[in-house]
């Protein structure tokens, strides 16, 4: 049986415990209590990158910060970006944010008689905002602004000559591996060395 296998240091990351109503509705999960972690967002993504680093680590670090003393409930939270759905990789972005937070686009799920509406508790091209993303409670209007600033945490110097081998088809195997655990040492540099960094995640609010 083939099995998964995936960088020691995802399981280092910072998990995140939340309440989810939808789930307790209808029997998924008992009390509504999921729990996720970075894996679930790079299998949701198909990969790991700074981008799906800082957008877990962002829904993470907003989440807990508009939820203090209790566990953040997921479907419950609007989240607007600045940047247009389809431009760089907002897309991404808001996919990762999405899982965690259970905020979705006119795609999401239209509820049940009212209630646990996931769909457009996502918002596009919000240019007035201060940050990348503003994560807003339904319940009482509290929010925070959130955005990541990746240049602090620069990748190896090796890496633009190895992934123009790569791209171009001019790598051998050993340029390749060379190449993918570089990339993922800066993502778990990202993730464990500057988690709690107020340079690279910056949280407002």
């Amino acid at each position: 049986m083939t099995r998964e296998h995936l960088p020691a240091f995802f399981d280092q990351v910072p998990r995140l415990v939340v309440r989810d109503p939808l789930a307790e509705f209808l029997g998924a999960a008992e009390d509504g209590v999921l729990a996720y972690g970075y894996a679930d967002a790079v299998r949701l993504a198909g990969h790991s990158c700074p981008t799906v680093a800082s957008a877990y680590a962002l829904a993470h670090h907003a989440l807990t910060r508009l939820f203090v003393g209790e566990l953040p409930v997921r479907g419950a939270v609007r989240v607007s970006f600045q940047h247009p759905l389809d431009e760089g990789v907002t897309g991404v972005i808001a996919a990762v944010v999405g899982l965690l937070t259970g905020s979705a686009q006119d795609g999401g799920f239209k509820g049940i008689g009212g209630r646990f509406v996931r769909r457009n508790l996502q918002q596009f091209g919000e240019q007035h905002q201060p940050l990348a993303l503003r994560f807003t409670r339904s319940d009482d209007g509290a929010s925070v602004d959130a955005a990541a600033d990746l240049s602090k945490v620069p990748p190896h110097p090796e890496m633009a000559e190895l992934m123009r081998q790569c791209m171009r088809g001019e790598a051998d195997a050993a340029a390749a591996q060379r190449f993918a655990q570089l990339w993922q040492q800066r993502v778990e540099r990202i993730l464990i060395e500057h988690w709690d960094d107020a340079a690279v995640f910056h949280i407002t609010g």
